[in-house]
């Protein structure tokens, strides 16, 4: 199905070599079918939740609210939660868990919080007219008020405010005004044998005889508060606004709501920063499950594109045995703008992202040294540049006059916007202006680094030197990236950037262009080898 790195056996052993034709792209392809077979195993059972039968002999666990108890709401703030002293800051008396309700109120900050410090809201359960310390079924969930991270950069500030003090580069703490509260109000019976993993985390259960029964399921929604809207808590500040609003959900919901703080948590261990963990946030929530279901088969599907795009390309560059067709500046062009967004995102971009891009610069890297022929002799330790054959030089001319042609766009417009850059943004250093400027100009002109090899194939009137496997897996990966940021540039979120709202469709014109000439020269050698057929006809 997927062309192999292998090379092609002689004709005696065409039998043998069958059975060994076992390519590494079928592996992946049966590897990520198993995967999401398992994956879609998996979201049924999320979905539906077997409830216990009581008549089959099952151990059943049922819920502490269907004899409808008498129950309190209280929200206390803490320094430390279970080891500092409680001080109430809201409570809710007639508390119904299938109602929703919000309230506001002013937090007083103790003085340990004003001075770059933390604060938690321990949220209780328990029952109506009972302290919840005295309470021995109560329920509580202790999450964070405040959270650090160094003060946000205002875009479009003069060059006169650029430096900052020591201060804010450093985190500060900053106040969390929104407490979101919920808990499944749903009245539902687990089967003991088969009780979900991410349930049991939060379930208590209470013998009662014997029957068994849990208490409350509660839980606090980290994912609704946003980096927009903290506020930084400064030794002057006394009092700060607290919205609490409370909702109670079904079994999925609640499920849904766990598995969702768990992706939040694992991206901040694996290096996420908040900002980027924002936008994230905003894609989950602002997304019904099935949306989600197809960004993760969508994003499946890129992954595997890439990954196949990089092994065919390995093994196309590692088979070549001369460069006639190859245009030198579109690899250096490549290999420079990887290199680039490395850098860049080596600065603000945690390793899960890093990993792919560190591969792909590396293998373009290897690729420059290729087209260049230039070979490192591992006995006298020098390197050493192989001569251009005829074809070789001819391609190298028209690459030169392509790339001559295209300075004349590119250089007048990165520079300008450099400059523009420099003396109306902020920027932390001149490494990081310099850096974001280079990004800015690869993201936005990027589309043109295949434009001198566009040329030579226009003036070789063929494509037959190009791995045409590679540019279809990039091609489709490219339109359903740039289909999907499209899509979220037209949404409410506009989360992007403007470089990558410029960088949208920015590789479909020219790949469209090579499938344009492919079709064409394709076109005209079938004709010209009519043609030359037709005359050894009429010889004979």
């Amino acid at each position: 199905m997927f062309p192999s790195c292998q090379s092609k056996a002689p004709a005696g052993d065409s039998g043998d070599s069958s059975t060994k034709r076992s390519s590494i792209a079928k592996m992946l392809l049966g590897v990520f079918v198993v995967y999401m077979l398992h994956t879609a195993w998996l979201l049924y059972g999320f979905l539906n939740t077997k409830p216990c039968d009581r008549s089959k002999g099952e151990l059943c666990i049922s819920s502490y609210l269907t004899a409808r108890p008498r129950l309190q709401l209280s929200v206390f703030t803490c320094l430390v939660p279970d080891n500092s002293q409680l001080n109430l800051a809201v409570r809710i008396d007639q508390f119904d868990p299938h109602s929703s309700f919000e309230r506001e109120v002013n937090v007083s900050l103790p003085e340990q919080t004003r001075d770059n410090g933390t604060l938690f809201a321990v949220v209780y359960i328990h029952k109506a007219g009972v302290s919840p310390l005295e309470d021995g079924r109560e329920v509580h969930y202790a999450a964070q008020l405040t959270t650090y991270i160094a003060p946000p950069h205002t875009e479009g500030q003069r060059d006169t405010h650029k430096r900052a003090s020591p201060r804010s580069e450093n985190p500060v703490s900053h106040w969390r005004p929104h407490l979101s509260v919920t808990m499944m109000s749903e009245d539902f019976t687990f089967n003991k044998a088969g009780l979900p993993s991410d349930v049991r985390r939060y379930m208590r259960v209470s013998q009662e005889g014997r029957q068994m029964i849990y208490l409350p399921l509660l839980l606090v929604n980290e994912i609704s508060f946003r980096v927009k809207d903290l506020v930084e808590i400064s030794s002057s500040t006394i009092r700060l606004p607290l919205t609490v609003s409370y909702e109670g959900i079904s079994l999925r919901g609640f499920r849904f709501w766990v598995h969702l703080q768990d992706i939040v948590y694992s991206l901040r261990q694996f290096g996420f920063t908040e900002e980027n963990v924002d936008e994230i946030k905003e894609t989950l929530v602002g997304s019904n499950l099935y949306l989600l279901v197809l960004t993760a088969l969508i994003t499946a599907l890129q992954l595997i594109c890439e990954f196949l795009a990089l092994k065919n390309d390995f093994c196309s560059w590692r088979k070549k045995k001369t460069m006639a067709g190859m245009s030198r500046k579109s690899v250096l062009w490549r290999s420079l703008s990887t290199l680039l967004i490395f850098l860049h995102l080596l600065e603000e971009t945690s390793l899960l992202v890093l990993l792919p891009v560190g591969l792909g610069a590396f293998l373009e890297v290897w690729k420059l040294f290729t087209v260049y022929k230039v070979q490192f002799q591992w006995r006298s330790s020098k390197l050493h540049v192989i001569k251009l054959d005829e074809e070789e030089r001819k391609t190298v001319e028209y690459d030169k006059q392509a790339s001559r042609y295209l300075s004349y766009l590119v250089y007048p417009l990165c520079i300008s916007g450099a400059i523009f850059s420099l003396a109306y943004l902020r920027q932390k250093s001149y490494y990081s202006w310099l850096v974001n400027s280079l990004v800015t100009g690869v993201y936005a002109f990027g589309f043109l680094s295949m434009a001198p090899q566009l040329f030579i194939n226009h003036k070789l009137k063929s494509v037959s030197h190009l791995q045409g496997t590679v540019l279809m897996y990039r091609g489709v990966n490219t339109l359903i990236s740039d289909l999907c940021s499209c899509a979220t540039l037209f949404s409410s979120s506009g989360s992007f950037s403007s470089s990558h709202q410029l960088s949208c469709f920015r590789d479909e014109l020219l790949f469209f262009l090579y499938l344009y000439q492919r079709r064409r020269f394709a076109l005209r050698a079938r004709r010209r080898e009519s043609g030359t057929h037709s005359k050894k006809v009429k010889t004979q």
